[in-house]
């Protein structure tokens, strides 16, 4: 079935919002509104409010205006830098080992998707609207309306609920970019489509940025003369090791299989640093035309909140799936356990309950999300089937817990999957340093890549330049970090006891 893109009875404009209030208590005759925004693969460094090289082109103005008037989180990372693990970890509170979504194939059926179904226990009228990717129905959501798998970016297909069986109820936004489109399902859902009697939890997840960049059509000419900065790295691929040397995916042609400058349209220039040099330019300049869709529809959910007076009583959270590489190391895409991939941007928004413009550096990982959502509905103890914990108390100004957690585990499972030559490997990231094991292979052992093990600094080498693991200087700090390594991997359960050609791998190698 095909029908035109809603029209909003509700004119939403206005200048750029500067206040954006939040709950100050969550009794149960209080409780705040909740709106989740994450898009896919944005990327910190395409975000001015964390001030990275291409903050001066102010890519995000409204995502900005949100982190100074709320928290914007430094130290968030996925525990998976792929699309559907890393959903299922925040739908689900939980590693990949115990959620069962290991990779891009993994599903998560609805008596698993924990967080709407706690949220519905607190009382919230819950949606989820946009990109699900994660397969199964979004039953356990009172409203869904989601792109069927990746979606498209123009004339966007949406499953709904109806007389057909999961997946074959379809609507068609025609005329729409998907981020014009998520957006007015949004609108129409928050005016006309919830229960008004109970406070609502919104998951509004954007197709965009994620890969081949389609802006909507008024964004063609955005940045179309301006020298977008280039990473001081864009020519130096990671120093790695004989486990990952020469792996993964390139902007231009000598550190490729996917080379995307060619898949992007740029012309064969002989020299290969100018042929990278204009597929980086490409990239980049499409990639920010699609944030600044995102920005742009942020500020229409925004001016309706403020138009229906509840602005004030309303959370507001962006972020991302992952990060993303964008040209650094000569890298794009994201998969790896390196910072650009891995990082994830988080803002809360709620300046009742935090100072405005303040910060947050604590280690915390996308397992997490659930259980600090939870809480900031009022929901104060987190489900024992959880796995992550809630830093709500953050918000709030409270002190990092004596107990929280000094280290983040990672693990990357889709070894060599679609052209994008990145193996698998785990690790743990502590507050300076960051050990990986590449074990290269799949979960039968086969398609073997070199096993190898990289250590860097962060604190002398913040953009991974050099793997230090053969430097004696750092031989204690790597057998505690090995130690830390598998006590972790044994406490969440994600070990290879499953996987014993893994296993067999990791053993012939942890002394290494």
């Amino acid at each position: 079935m095909k029908i035109k893109a809603p029209l909003l009875a509700l004119a939403f404009q206005g200048m750029l919002l500067m206040t954006c209030l939040a709950a100050t208590a969550f009794a149960d005759n209080n409780r705040p509104n909740i709106l989740f925004i994450m898009s896919d693969d944005h990327a910190t460094q395409a975000i001015g409010a964390y001030g990275g090289r291409l903050a001066k082109l102010n890519p995000t103005p409204n995502i900005d205006a949100l982190a100074r008037q709320g928290m914007r989180f430094d130290r968030v990372f996925c525990n998976n830098s792929i699309c559907t693990p890393s959903r299922a970890s925040i739908m689900s509170g939980q590693y990949s080992q115990r959620n069962g979504v290991l990779d891009l194939e993994g599903h998560l059926p609805p008596e698993r998707q924990f967080l709407p179904i706690e949220m519905k226990k607190a009382g919230y009228e819950t949606a989820m609207i946009g990109k699900w990717h994660l397969d199964q129905e979004p039953a356990a959501f009172d409203y869904y309306c989601v792109l069927p798998g990746q979606g498209k970016y123009h004339d966007p297909d949406f499953l709904i609920r109806g007389n057909k069986p999961w997946p074959r109820n379809v609507i068609t936004m025609e005329g729409k970019h998907s981020s014009d489109a998520i957006t007015d399902l949004s609108l129409e859902w928050l005016s006309s489509k919830r229960d008004r009697n109970k406070p609502f939890f919104l998951m509004h997840h954007f197709k965009a940025p994620h890969d081949m960049f389609e802006n909507a059509k008024r964004y063609d000419e955005y940045l179309e003369d301006v020298e977008i900065p280039e990473p001081d790295n864009l020519f130096t691929p990671p120093a790695g090791s004989e486990g990952s040397k020469g792996m993964g995916s390139g902007v231009g042609r000598t550190h490729a299989p996917w080379n995307l400058a060619r898949k992007l349209g740029v012309p064969d220039l002989p020299n290969d640093r100018d042929y990278a040099k204009a597929g980086y330019q490409k990239y980049l300049k499409r990639y920010l035309r699609c944030v600044k869709g995102v920005d742009d529809n942020i500020q229409r959910l925004i001016d309706y909140l403020k138009a229906t007076g509840e602005l004030d009583n309303t959370i507001i959270i962006y972020t991302s799936d992952q990060g993303v590489f964008l040209g650094e190391h000569d890298l794009m895409d994201k998969r790896w356990m390196y910072e650009e991939s891995s990082r994830m941007p988080f803002i809360v928004c709620a300046p009742k309950r935090l100072q405005s413009g303040s910060t947050n550096d604590w280690l915390i990982n996308n397992a997490d999300f659930a259980p600090t959502i939870l809480e900031l509905a009022g929901i104060q103890k987190t489900p024992d089937y959880m796995q992550g914990r809630s830093f709500a108390d953050a918000l709030v100004g409270g002190a990092k817990p004596a107990d929280w957690r000094t280290s983040l585990y990672y693990r990357y499972w889709m070894h060599l999957a679609h052209s994008l030559a990145v193996p698998a490997h785990f690790g743990l990231r502590d507050e300076r340093y960051k050990l990986i094991f590449f074990y290269g292979c799949d979960l039968e052992g086969k398609n073997r890549t070199p096993a190898a093990w990289e250590f860097y600094d962060l604190e002398k080498d913040p953009h991974e330049m050099q793997n230090e693991y053969s430097n004696p200087e750092y031989a204690e700090i790597i057998a505690g970090m090995k130690q830390d390594l598998k006590r972790t991997r044994d406490e969440l359960q994600e070990t290879d006891k499953k996987y014993p050609a893994i296993q067999a791998i990791i053993d012939a190698h942890w002394h290494k």
